[in-house]
């Protein structure tokens, strides 16, 4: 997966990804995807091995690495390793987003540490039954009460939702409706008033942690507010950019990975005599992923650039993450029956690729979504 975006510097941070993946954690997956949850000692051997907090500064323990090309890097790793736990990169998302540049400096100096180094998990709460991509429509509310708020409500499909120590809560703290009103706020694990549903049954990312979070009279002091009362929204917008590159490179490396899977198999699977990869049909059916795939990595690499500059739109980071997700769906798609009925068995990895891959149009904003994002950005 080597791209000529990376440097001689990120080249030997892929090659401590790979090493500490091989050792760390491809030889526990299989467990963790039974369970449904990676183990803690992941985490804090990631931590030690400077995988998390990547963008944080070295003061708390982070790698201060305004790059997001590390980011970028470690997520590839991951997906070469059939690594199934998003929950890792929504972890470094958060600090990078929200936790970092957002928090006091008594917030960072309390939370960032124990981040950086695995010793504290972060997960954030968006969506709700009633709202997921319309965050303008959730109805969790916080009412000051004093140097606390009062935190009411349901949230569901919540990443890391059980191993998080900290999950930043979207609210409504004003009445108005639309996107108005809302404010970010950190709930601790252990806060009264704050628990869990069971881990959600999921389709793909079987070692992701997924669950509900219920809020009753929730009581959240002030000092655990993110930036000011009633900006959420404007944090968010600010935020989900770097979450749909994020996604979009799990589409990418995905996409990547699968094709040369499928490449190697059609080369040397026969029927009817010849390979299966030299039928026209066939030929010309890679020919096409390969050139789709291909352009997705160039206008990938030229969003993290712009990410990287400050420069990225929110309707470029829309538009990279619908093409791009949609591609890896119809890659998978075509991959699995390129793989015949052995393409179906559990055993072969396309099977899971396949699966994995159906989420990646619907989280982080759906497809639609996104188009209708675009949309607007023309007038429209």
């Amino acid at each position: 997966m080597q791209n000529s975006t990376y440097s001689t510097e990120h080249e030997d941070f892929r090659s401590l990804c790979r090493t500490f993946l091989a050792r760390e954690a491809v030889p526990y997956h299989d467990q963790w995807e039974r369970d449904g949850i990676i183990s803690h000692e992941l985490w804090t051997k990631a931590g030690t091995a400077g995988l998390l907090g990547l963008d944080a500064p070295e003061d708390f323990g982070g790698g201060a690495e305004q790059d997001f090309r590390f980011t970028a890097v470690f997520v590839e790793e991951l997906i070469c390793a059939r690594i199934t736990a998003p929950g890792l990169v929504a972890h470094n998302d958060i600090i990078s987003s929200y936790l970092a540049p957002r928090t006091t400096p008594e917030q960072r100096s309390r939370w960032l540490p124990g981040l950086c180094a695995g010793k504290l998990i972060a997960g954030i709460a968006l969506s709700e039954p009633d709202a997921g991509s319309d965050l303008a429509g959730i109805r969790t509310s916080a009412v000051l009460d004093g140097d606390e708020y009062v935190l009411n409500g349901h949230k569901t499909f919540i990443t890391n939702g059980e191993n998080a120590d900290l999950v930043i809560v979207a609210a409504k703290t004003t009445t108005p409706r639309g996107a108005s009103g809302m404010t970010l706020l950190v709930v601790e694990r252990g806060t009264p008033g704050f628990s869990r549903g069971n881990r959600m049954e999921k389709l793909g990312w079987q070692a992701s942690d997924t669950t509900e979070l219920f809020f009753d009279n929730c009581r959240v002091p002030v000092a655990n507010r993110i930036g000011k009362e009633n900006a959420g929204m404007g944090y968010l917008m600010g935020g989900l950019p770097r979450e749909r590159v994020c996604i979009s490179t799990v589409a990418v490396a995905t996409a990547e990975k699968m094709l040369a899977d499928t490449l190697e198999y059609a080369r040397n699977r026969t029927a009817f005599g010849q390979a299966i990869g030299s039928f026209q049909h066939n030929r010309f059916l890679l020919a096409t992923l390969d050139t789709e795939v291909t352009l997705a990595r160039v206008f990938l690499n030229h969003c993290i650039t712009e990410l990287n500059a400050r420069r990225l739109t929110v309707t470029d980071a829309a538009k990279l993450k619908w093409w791009t997700t949609e591609l890896q769906v119809r890659v998978a798609d075509r991959c699995l029956q390129l793989h015949g009925g052995y393409g179906y068995l559990k055993e072969n990895p396309i099977s899971k690729e396949w699966t994995n891959s159906r989420v990646q149009t619907i989280y982080g904003g759906t497809t639609e979504i996104m188009k209708e994002l675009i949309g607007r950005s023309l007038g429209l």
